[in-house]
């Protein structure tokens, strides 16, 4: 899978990703620093890649501005142990994969898809 870490996310979930021979680029390392979130997902989206956000602002494009996405990993957790996010990061992979086209909210101890309706 190709996946697009936002500058919000913890940029370290990427080595996990990339032992498992995921494609995987962040948005500060591969396309510069502070772009906008439309920018970002815009890029996502035009490389098929899932993003992966700390970003609850991700919604509001996707949701009532209707800005098409190749999917959407959004974390909102209660710590930002590395090993937390790895944890639910392996247990989307192993869970949800074929959900991956969807927007995702992952919590501690839960995860929600969420269905965007397409664009107008």
């Amino acid at each position: 899978m190709r996946f697009l870490i936002d500058e919000s996310a913890d940029t370290r979930i990427a080595s996990p990703l990339r032992r498992l021979d995921h494609d995987v680029t962040t948005v500060a390392g591969d396309h510069g620093p502070a772009l906008q979130d439309t920018d970002v997902l815009a890029i996502a989206h035009r490389e098929q890649r899932i993003l992966i956000t700390d970003d609850r602002d991700f919604g509001e494009l996707v949701f009532h501005l209707r800005q098409p996405h190749a999917g959407i990993l959004y974390f909102r957790l209660s710590h930002t142990r590395l090993s937390l996010r790895v944890a639910r990061l392996q247990y989307i992979l192993a869970h949800h994969s074929h959900q991956f086209d969807q927007f995702i909210v992952v919590s501690d101890h839960d995860v929600r898809i969420r269905q965007a309706s397409s664009p107008p």
